[in-house]
């Protein structure tokens, strides 16, 4: 995998994936679910796990984790929104309520860290790795997110509720419990996650069976725009994810369509053919300017063969098509600090600004800001970028001593410098609290 695209944070034993495209598929495909389940569409966050079991589950309240592995081996979006829909009953149904309350209130790396018993997440890890850590669940994780078999037939009839509020069939649900059927008789070692979490049973799928021959939606196709998302998903996953030679019998030359072009791209940048990576790209561009994820990966596949001047003007023309989308603000301002022009920096201390603005609990981008605006000579702001940082990774001496440097530095009664003195007194009474 390529950092910049699909970036990896680590932790013991799962890896996440960040990409916008495809957290921008899954949260459409999402969003319709939640708000037929009453939830908040911008309260349930969604996470990516890099691992290749199929698996879906949901910890700490309104958090939703979804494996590439179940993406990858899904035959369409409808399987997907199917599962999205059973995931969001036990939400909704308050199935995990029970929970401690720290862990209820944790972030997404707390959670991971109790329900797993691992290290928290390195959340600001350098999002520069091409490893990928492996390692499902285990069985700490299994036992914490087995749920009733009471509770999944809740779950699949919420789902049913919420795909009929939104007009969508249930079919691709049943499709996936069929996919997974089959595993039953298997050892519980070889197993999917999701079989052992989610114990399936015979009832259960005569239920879905009897909804689908009764909903006037089952006929109903999953929508072409879904289903075309869905492919360049699959696309993207396969070829940042699989054997370059796996991703190439996927998608021959042969094959013209948008998705195996767009794979091929990729899978010609991690193989180092720079020119036909660059050839490849620019052609779905012509046919497709207006796509952000296009102008994205031609400015990743520059970027990281060291032509960031290059990199540049895709990478401008991606933000000015998402605006909102703190990746891609992150990756301009990454590009705009490698080319060693001064005149751009404060434009890069603006997009990191903004992304941190869409997402503050980001370690890695606030040291981007702090090396940023060293550069610029705001060492003041530099420091407080630093001790904000410290901060979210609990180093609590640190975020003392940057705070300091930035009291010292910045104006009083600015607002940096109250925020440094706030940091100064929260690393203070966290450490008394210990």
């Amino acid at each position: 995998m390529v950092a910049g695209q699909l970036r990896v944070a680590f932790a013991q034993p799962l890896s996440f994936i960040r990409d916008t495209e495809l957290e921008n598929t899954i949260r459409g495909y999402a969003t319709p679910i939640f708000v037929a389940a009453g939830l908040d569409p911008t309260a349930v966050r969604i996470y990516l796990v890099n691992d290749k079991q199929i698996n879906a589950f949901v910890a700490g309240g309104q958090n939703l984790f979804i494996n590439t592995g179940l993406l990858m081996q899904s035959e369409d979006a409808g399987q997907v929104v199917g599962v999205i829909a059973h995931e969001a009953g036990h939400i909704a149904g308050g199935h995990l309520v029970r929970v401690h309350d720290a862990l209820a209130r944790g972030t997404a790396e707390s959670i991971l860290a109790m329900v797993l018993g691992a290290a928290a997440m390195v959340a600001g890890a350098p999002e520069v790795g091409a490893a990928v850590m492996s390692g499902g669940q285990n069985v700490a994780m299994r036992n914490f997110l087995q749920y009733s078999r009471t509770q999944e037939a809740s779950a699949d009839a919420a789902a049913t509720r919420f795909l009929d509020s939104t007009q969508q069939s249930a079919k691709g649900l049943l499709d996936f419990f069929h996919m997974l059927s089959g595993q039953e008789l298997l050892v519980a070692a070889r197993q999917d996650p999701y079989l052992r979490t989610h114990p399936l049973t015979e009832d259960r799928i005569e239920a879905l069976q009897t909804f689908v021959a009764r909903s006037p939606y089952s006929d109903r196709p999953v929508s072409p725009e879904f289903q075309q998302q869905h492919q360049r998903m699959l696309a993207k996953l396969h070829a940042f994810l699989d054997d370059p030679s796996i991703t190439r019998r996927r998608y021959p030359d042969s094959d013209t369509s948008i998705p195996a072009r767009y794979a091929r791209a990729i899978v010609q940048h991690r193989t180092a053919q720079l020119d036909k990576a660059v050839a490849t790209i620019d052609g779905l561009i012509a046919e497709h300017p207006d796509d952000p994820y296009f102008q994205e990966l031609k400015g990743q596949i520059l970027f990281e063969s060291g032509k960031p001047a290059r990199a540049l003007p895709p990478y401008q023309r991606s933000v000015e098509l998402l605006p909102d989308a703190p990746l891609l603000r992150l990756d301009l301002a990454r590009v705009q600090m490698a080319t060693d022009n001064k005149d751009l920096l404060p434009a890069a201390i603006d997009n990191l600004r903004t992304s941190l603005r869409l997402e503050p609990k980001r370690p890695f981008v606030w040291r981007q800001l702090a090396v940023a605006l060293g550069r610029n000579g705001q060492m003041g702001e530099s420091s407080l970028a630093l001790a904000e940082e410290a901060m979210l990774l609990d180093k609590l001496s640190e975020a003392k001593f940057h705070a300091g440097r930035a009291i010292q530095d910045l104006p009083p009664g600015s607002a940096g410098r109250l925020q440094a003195e706030d940091i100064m007194q929260a690393a203070e009474n966290a450490r008394e609290d210990r």
